[in-house]
């Protein structure tokens, strides 16, 4: 009886690891998704309208330097992100197999 009260204490502390570290990879997840996105507003760059010409050509060129540098800088940030999920993602595989596994012994103890 004691050892079955052990089993299912580990359960729930390894329920409560899963829980955390899902925590973990949604807030991951939700940090990358708005990083791409404003990749992709940086890619989609607004063509300026009613200049002249050259004004036109100067501002863009501007903009593309920027948008240049932000791009490089997006990007390191977006590998830092997905490293971070893909830790996330096997810390929660991980703690699931641990609950998967304590639910299967806990069961077979009844």
């Amino acid at each position: 009886m004691n050892r079955h009260r052990d089993i299912a204490r580990l359960a729930q502390l390894a329920q409560m690891v899963l829980d955390h570290r899902l925590l973990h990879l949604r807030r991951s997840a939700a940090q990358l998704d708005q990083s791409r996105a404003q990749l992709s507003a940086v890619n989609q760059a607004p063509h300026a309208v009613d200049l002249e010409p050259i004004l036109s050509s100067k501002v863009g060129l501007d903009y593309e330097r920027w948008a240049d540098v932000r791009r490089s800088e997006l990007n390191l940030v977006i590998a830092r992100q997905t490293a971070d999920w893909l830790d996330a993602r096997d810390a929660a595989r991980t703690a699931f197999g641990r609950v998967q596994a304590l639910q299967a012994l806990s069961s077979r103890k009844r």
